[in-house]
């Protein structure tokens, strides 16, 4: 059985778009020369500078959790090897959005050249972004096309403390944030009050591993 079944059978894949973004999009495409062969581990593995590509139980989970639909602009912050940009570009399309956001100048050179092998950034679909991901998208008023917002948000490392405020702004209302919060990950959804502001709800998911966001 391979990988992608295992997860589906288990339970932790369900969605049919996602399942057809996990079977186009190799893992494998994403990994260092040196650890190409264990792609098909439930494991993760190291990409070097401290970071990991995230255990495919653990994405198939997330994406879950994230509910991206076609069209949508996604904030994908830790970008780290590109599998969760390229997984989020398959399932969005040609009219959605992905930024992309690493820290580490060498991960967003080697994501970038491993989404190129799906054509996601020629076709402007992801657009790849070196800056600290813990304060959202800089300069997010110079893009008329997020005026609203991110439909969803993204986060692949462990924040420390709580939600970043840049992130809870940057989301649309009606719009989702998944991330790790300490060994948790937290599901929120931005919602309207009857005064005008914006409520979050929020579920945790315990019992998980992240390396931490990197933030200046």
């Amino acid at each position: 059985m391979t990988l992608i079944d295992s997860l589906i059978e288990e339970g932790w894949l369900k969605t049919p778009r996602i399942i057809e973004a996990f079977r186009k999009i190799k893992r494998v495409d994403f990994m260092p020369p040196d650890s190409k062969g264990l792609a098909e581990l439930n494991e993760a593995l190291p990409i070097g500078f401290g970071q990991t590509i995230s255990q495919p139980l653990v994405v198939a989970f997330m994406l879950e959790l994230l509910d991206p639909k076609e069209g949508e602009k996604i904030l994908d912050v830790g970008a780290g090897s590109g599998w969760t940009s390229a997984l989020l570009a398959e399932i969005v399309g040609e009219k959605g959005k992905i930024i992309a956001i690493d820290i580490v100048p060498e991960l967003v050179e080697f994501a970038q050249k491993n989404v190129l092998r799906y054509n996601f950034v020629d076709k402007g679909i992801v657009e790849f972004l070196c800056a600290d991901g813990s304060k959202g998208y800089p300069n997010i008023s110079s893009r008329p096309e997020l005026r609203e917002g991110f439909d969803k948000i993204l986060c692949s490392a462990a924040v420390q403390k709580e939600l970043p405020e840049p992130w809870k702004k940057q989301l649309r209302v009606g719009g989702r944030i998944v991330t790790p919060i300490g060994s948790s990950i937290w599901l929120f959804e931005k919602n309207p009050q009857d005064d005008g502001r914006d409520r979050f709800k929020s579920k945790e998911y315990p019992g998980f591993a992240f390396v931490p966001l990197v933030e200046r």
